[in-house]
């Protein structure tokens, strides 16, 4: 569920890269990971969503920090029998677009 943790000060976050223009939704991860961090009383970690797409022949590229994420914004799921892990519960980012958020940069 972390993605990158700074060794000086112990920041942690969850990075997802998507390649296309700032979307709403997102896949997360594990959703009995989450409920593990949930039941140790630890907040969800922050969220850093890489966003790159094409437009008009040039490459653009977002980069947004998300502090907090409620869990309201979490949508659970479970992949098909057909997916490489069948079965497994995992949950995606909802609404990201509305939530407050620091743009990290842009291009």
């Amino acid at each position: 569920m972390v993605d990158l943790q700074c060794t000086g000060c112990l920041f942690r976050a969850q990075v997802k890269t998507n390649f296309c223009k700032p979307k709403n939704e997102v896949f997360g991860a594990g959703w009995d990971i989450y409920q593990k961090v949930k039941k140790a009383a630890h907040l969800m970690p922050p969220l850093i969503i890489n966003f790159k797409w094409q437009e008009k022949g040039s490459e653009k590229q977002a980069i947004w920090f998300y502090p907090f994420v409620p869990a309201a914004n979490l949508r659970r799921r479970v992949l098909s029998s057909k997916a490489r892990r069948a079965g497994y519960r995992m949950f995606n980012y909802t609404g990201v677009l509305k939530l407050p958020h620091f743009i990290l940069y842009e291009k």
